[in-house]
């Protein structure tokens, strides 16, 4: 892709040690970054940028190119695996496989963590583990290798992390999560889960729901969302994810 825009000034040089780190990092992700420097630009979070201007532009601009991108190959990846799906299953699909909880997962897998530049205060306040942090740090990182390489290199990444997590929830039901796992349960344990409201939060036009499913008297998984309804969804699909991995 040409005439990219060069997000990345002004790039300042990188110590010999940072470009060591850098260098194993990208082996990690399995491309070889001719730039070093955008991804260096992708793993320093605002919080640094401000404390030392001198260290270059943060990764807000990186994240939010990282998204189209990301957002982009996933559709054309659930697009080749789906053919036969509506528009309406195949955005289930994606917000399922692309969602804050996933990236953060994703980023911990890659051990993103220790090579992130954190302010003093993200520093005092465990930055390195904040899921939302994490997520927007592994967007950042696939802006820069689309940068860095153009969309091929980006999609060859994009697939080595996710194709795996397709194929894992290609076998639960992407259409709603608390009949499947009601279903395996019974089918399991001959028991129902049951779903209960452990928090509600925020101003009344944005309300936050937290929801907890139990098997029997054992806790299953957690859920949040924006309705009672979306945030049960959410925990059963994290319940079944765990129960498929206990089988496995």
């Amino acid at each position: 892709m040409e005439d990219k825009p060069d997000i990345n000034q002004p790039d300042p040089e990188l110590s010999p040690e940072r470009q060591k780190e850098l260098q194993g990092l990208a082996r990690r992700l399995g491309y070889r970054f001719k730039d070093l420097g955008l991804l260096d630009q992708a793993l320093r979070h605002s919080s640094y940028a401000h404390e030392r201007p001198e260290s270059g532009p943060s990764n807000e601009q990186l994240e939010f190119l990282g998204d189209a991108v990301l957002a982009l190959v996933i559709s054309d990846l659930l697009l080749a695996s789906f053919p036969r799906s509506s528009e309406g299953e195949l955005s289930r699909k994606r917000a399922a496989l692309v969602n804050a909880r996933q990236l953060a997962a994703l980023t911990r897998q890659l051990d993103l963590g220790p090579h992130l530049l954190l302010g003093r205060g993200e520093e005092s306040q465990a930055g390195r583990d904040k899921p939302s942090l994490l997520a927007d740090a592994l967007e950042a990182v696939l802006a820069a290798c689309f940068l860095d390489g153009g969309l091929k290199a980006a999609q060859t990444l994009i697939h080595r992390l996710f194709v795996p997590l397709l194929e894992t929830q290609a076998r639960l039901s992407w259409q709603d999560f608390k009949t499947a796992l009601q279903e395996l349960t019974q089918a399991r344990y001959k028991l129902s889960p049951s779903y209960h409201l452990l928090e509600e939060s925020g101003p009344s036009h944005h309300r936050r729901f937290r929801v907890e499913v139990r098997l029997g008297p054992e806790p299953l998984a957690q859920g949040d969302g924006p309705s009672k309804k979306q945030a049960a969804q959410m925990a059963a699909r994290l319940a079944l994810e765990r129960l498929e991995g206990e089988e496995q």
